[in-house]
């Protein structure tokens, strides 16, 4: 029983080493393509249109209402200290630098990440992807290139949109609801809140869009079994990259934070 155990883990380790390398190279390609002719900036906007304007309402939802809750719970545990002057700059602070990007990256990734890999997933199974070699087309260009360009241009900018309707609704809830002064709730944000907060944030955004896009575009195009094949690329697109999200943000908030 120990030695099947064992057995089992090595293995788990060795094809988790195996799929961060062939992941890395594909990586790679997709880079090396990002600058070879032909350039298709159709796909391209069209993938930036599906990453970026699709998911937007979802992100606004998510991003306000995340605001509105963050501000009920910070204003009534500050004013055990006197200190609902705050909320303004703690609000701001949370979603600008972890909340906002991670939240935004996990709603795309449960959109866009399942979709890439769905769709990657199918092509490869159908054998389309193998179809595209025989008219001289590179997958890696043609599939892979623009959603990892597009994701990594628009995550940023989806966490901007987060930013801001999520400190707009802490700041209804704050003033209109909870009576705290809108004054001090607008002063304590710009006293502690700084360009580079913000910057660090979208600087993460950019991260957790290569990530999704990269898994999803692996697992889909790594699929095989037919539509219960896919199926599983899909689940383990969302949990991975879910996952490596969340790990990365740790270390990149230990990079990125100065003070």
């Amino acid at each position: 029983m120990t030695a099947r155990a064992l057995k089992n883990a090595a293995g788990l380790v060795t094809g988790a080493v195996e799929g961060f390398g062939s992941a890395l190279i594909l990586l790679g390609e997709a880079v090396y393509w990002l600058f070879r002719r032909p350039f298709r900036v159709g796909l391209f906007l069209q993938q930036m249109e599906f990453v970026g304007a699709g998911s937007l309402f979802i992100v606004v939802l998510t991003g306000l209402f995340t605001g509105m809750v963050f501000a009920v719970q910070t204003v009534q545990t500050f004013r055990l200290f006197n200190a609902e002057t705050l909320v303004g700059s703690t609000v701001s602070l949370a979603l600008m630098r972890e909340l906002a990007p991670v939240l935004t990256a996990l709603m795309v990734t449960a959109r866009v990440g399942s979709a890439i890999a769905t769709e990657l997933g199918t092509m490869r199974v159908t054998e389309q992807v193998d179809a595209l070699y025989t008219m001289a087309v590179n997958p890696v260009q043609y599939l892979v290139t623009p959603r990892i360009a597009a994701a990594v241009v628009m995550l940023p900018i989806l966490t901007a949109f987060c930013d801001v309707i999520g400190i707009g609704g802490a700041y209804h809830v704050s003033v209109s609801i909870l009576n705290v002064d809108g004054g001090m709730f607008m002063d304590k944000i710009a006293q502690y809140a700084d360009r580079w907060d913000v910057i660090s944030g979208l600087i993460k955004a950019c991260v957790f869009g290569l990530i999704l896009a990269l898994v999803g575009c692996y697992k889909g195009l790594n699929a095989k079994g037919g539509a219960r094949g896919v199926g599983r690329a899909t689940t383990q697109t969302v949990v991975t990259s879910s996952v490596l999200i969340l790990i990365s943000d740790y270390f990149l908030t230990l990079l990125l934070y100065r003070r």
